[in-house]
């Protein structure tokens, strides 16, 4: 009976005689491809007892399959045999730490993540120790902190690493991103990402610990962005810690002078901003110096180059008034806090002839703020000489408001009709250069223009006794 069932059940029963030679024409005649590869790889076993534990593998009878392997002490074989059916939890009985059972792990791992159970795929990986599939793991959890701890446990250099680091900074984790792509050894990544999350004071002291190439313009691209958003001071501490002391004097004379309510409402911070903003220039002067005289030291550059070098710092430092002369705005405040102190003191005279020496200092100074005081400070020492030519410059100043001018004219009427515009007798004292007689509180002598030096202490001219 030519029926292909029938030659199936005796395929079979030879296969279960091991009479390979029955079972190979019978699987023939029922055209069994898969039945006569199995024939063959059958004879080609020398061992009976594979060949049973294979036969019992065809007819699916595993456990049957397993313990033949294991009775000739072939657990190898029995391992391979569950690694090909999938069955990982009995290959990790039979492993017992060899190589197939952190394969097993992965395997089990990936079976929970193929059907979205993440936590459990994890600590299956975690056991395998399946870094690659972790990170993936990891990320989808949104477990971040265990994603930060994975980094230590890569070694320097690893791909993953960078596959981490973009992982970070897809969510905004700017310093964990960083961290990774340090650890990977690529530094213009890391640099790039602080750029691209906004973290630029973390950009820039990377760039400064890893020696960036790029910094300068980097530090530009920082500072612009903290004036865009009104961070002046912030601006100036980047400069400082770059250690580029021009431009952060600079900013600080800027803000000194664009500061609300300027030297009248705001005296102590505008005086303290000029000082920071000389600081930083002699900061710079040390700098160059220094640069220089190692220079020369060195035998590198002539004397000659060195001056010539010098000459053009200064000329650089000359274009910007706040740094040719650095110390001048925080000495027009000193003399316009002392005058009030002292005037507020009850020392008339003295806060006089201090206040006078304000009028030097229109450049830092506004006019109504200097020519207040000293109208303030004569009419209480009642010089109304030297306080009518402070109201004639408040009335005929460009920079006072039309209003307060008005104020000024009606105050100045209340005054000199009542008084007449003269100065008392005041003490004399001789030029040093010229000898030319003038009061004690000329900042410069009238004839030869000679600049008087002064007290900061008392405000007083020193003339030599």
């Amino acid at each position: 009976n030519p029926h292909p069932r029938l030659w199936r059940l005796l395929a079979e029963a030879a296969l279960e005689q091991l009479d390979f030679g029955v079972a190979e024409k019978a699987f023939v005649r029922f055209e069994d491809y898969q039945g006569i590869q199995l024939v063959k790889r059958l004879r080609m076993l020398e061992d009976r007892v594979k060949q049973r534990a294979e036969v019992a593998a065809y007819f699916q009878r595993f456990d049957e399959a397993e313990s033949l392997y294991r009775e000739i002490d072939r657990k190898d074989l029995a391992i391979d045999l569950r690694v090909r059916l999938g069955d990982w939890f009995r290959v990790i009985q039979l492993a017992h730490g060899g190589s197939e059972e952190q394969e097993a792990w992965s395997a089990i791992g990936d079976y929970y993540a193929d059907r979205g159970k993440w936590s459990n795929a994890a600590q299956y990986y975690t056991t395998a120790q399946n870094h690659a599939a972790l990170v993936d793991t990891h990320y989808f959890l949104e477990d971040y902190e265990a994603l930060e701890r994975l980094i230590g446990q890569l070694p320097e250099g690893s791909p993953l690493l960078l596959d981490v680091g973009y992982k970070f900074a897809s969510v905004g984790l700017c310093e964990q991103a960083v961290q990774a792509f340090l650890r990977h050894g690529d530094v213009k990544t890391a640099v790039d990402t602080c750029v691209l999350l906004n973290q630029w004071d973390l950009a820039v002291n990377l760039a400064q610990q890893q020696n960036f190439q790029q910094i300068e313009g980097l530090l530009a691209k920082y500072a612009q962005h903290l004036l865009d958003k009104n961070k002046q001071i912030e601006a100036v501490q980047l400069y400082r810690k770059a250690n580029r002391h021009t431009e952060a004097a600079k900013l600080l004379a800027q803000i000194a002078r664009e500061i609300p309510g300027g030297a009248q409402k705001n005296p102590d911070r505008v005086k303290k901003l000029y000082l920071l903003a000389a600081l930083e220039v002699e900061k710079h002067k040390a700098k160059t110096l220094d640069v220089q005289m190692t220079a020369v030291t060195q035998g590198t550059m002539t004397t000659a180059q060195t001056v010539q070098s010098l000459i053009t710092q200064d000329q650089g430092v000359a274009s910007d008034r706040a740094l040719e002369s650095p110390w001048r705005g925080a000495e027009a405040l000193h003399v316009y806090l002392l005058s009030q102190r002292q005037l507020y003191e009850g020392q008339f005279e003295q806060a006089m002839k201090t206040a006078l020496r304000l009028a030097d200092y229109e450049d830092i100074l506004d006019s109504q703020t200097i020519y207040s005081v000293i109208g303030l400070t004569t009419y209480y020492n009642k010089y109304f000489m030297q306080c009518s030519k402070a109201f004639i410059k408040l009335e005929a100043s460009s920079d006072v408001h039309q209003d307060m001018q008005a104020k000024f004219a009606d105050l100045a009427l209340h005054i000199f009709t009542k008084n007449t515009p003269h100065d008392p007798s005041a003490p004399m004292q001789g030029c040093p250069k010229c000898q030319t007689r003038m009061h004690d509180w000329n900042i410069s002598c009238p004839k030869c223009s000679y600049r008087l030096p002064f007290c900061v202490a008392s405000g007083r001219t020193i003339f030599p006794e």
